[in-house]
């Protein structure tokens, strides 16, 4: 469930960043980011293959950059200074969703008892919806790529992101007794699906490159990591050994940067 009055307060503290830097002159670049999800829950082993390759949905995002290395009211380069040339400020809004399921040897099809169909029967999907920000590193000159001295320009990021958590879980466990895996429900008080919904923080960091199309866009390469500060971004929270980890998710995008100024 989205909460309206920590979303408000971020949305109106990412405009007043994005207003105090457009009014100092910088640059804008805009652009659209897509590509596939692999997301690390509660379903499945994470060190099994088949969770990583089964757990994968999507993920699309549109992006705004602070190019600090160009000033657009003068359509002319800045003070020349390591800051301007080598750094980006990135602010996204970005979607992801990913359908989940348990992979491994405790949901092995050759098992027949009921756990293991419990497993089987058990479905569930992650949805999120991100606002936040980034700073981007060149460890070449932005201003030597913009002059198309070279064609790639690599980068790694790193920051923080509010994220709005919507998940759903389904059954089509028929057999009696506990419709989920019953080792979950340690006791009685046990309440390892909640599918309530909330928001919470996440850390970004991720590696990429730019290829330069032409004086006005770029492609864009993006590999992210990102780590929720909450584990129920899934639905799911047990308290078995092997759940030591909040929810985190892997994003390799492919993007389409369009220079406005």
């Amino acid at each position: 469930m989205l909460d309206s009055k920590h979303l408000a307060k971020l949305i109106i503290i990412l405009l007043t960043a994005q207003v105090s830097f457009a009014q100092l002159g910088f640059s804008h670049e805009v652009g659209i980011i897509t590509g596939p999800v692999a997301f690390k829950s509660d379903y499945g082993l994470r060190s099994e293959t088949e969770t990583n390759a089964g757990n994968t949905g999507f993920g699309i995002g549109i992006v705004h950059y602070i190019n600090f290395a160009y000033q657009a009211s003068c359509n002319c380069y800045t003070t020349d200074n390591y800051f301007n040339d080598h750094f980006k400020l990135r602010t996204e809004i970005s979607y992801n969703k990913t359908k989940l399921e348990h992979f491994g040897e405790f949901a092995d099809p050759a098992k027949t008892g009921a756990d293991a169909k419990r497993l089987r029967a058990h479905k569930g999907e992650a949805n999120n919806f991100d606002i936040g920000m980034q700073i981007e590193y060149f460890p070449l000159s932005i201003r030597s790529f913009q002059a198309f001295s070279y064609k790639w320009a690599p980068f790694v990021s790193f920051g923080a992101h509010y994220v709005s958590f919507n998940p759903k879980v389904s059954s089509t466990y028929t057999g009696t007794g506990s419709t989920y895996y019953a080792p979950w429900f340690t006791d009685a008080n046990s309440k390892p699906i909640d599918v309530s919904g909330g928001s919470t923080w996440s850390v970004v960091s991720s590696i990429g490159a730019r290829y330069k199309l032409s004086t006005s866009a770029d492609l864009m390469i993006d590999l992210r990591g990102q780590y929720y500060f909450n584990d129920l971004i899934d639905g799911l929270d047990h308290d078995l050994e092997f759940n030591k980890y909040n929810d985190w998710l892997v994003w390799l995008n492919f993007g389409y940067i369009y220079y406005l100024d």
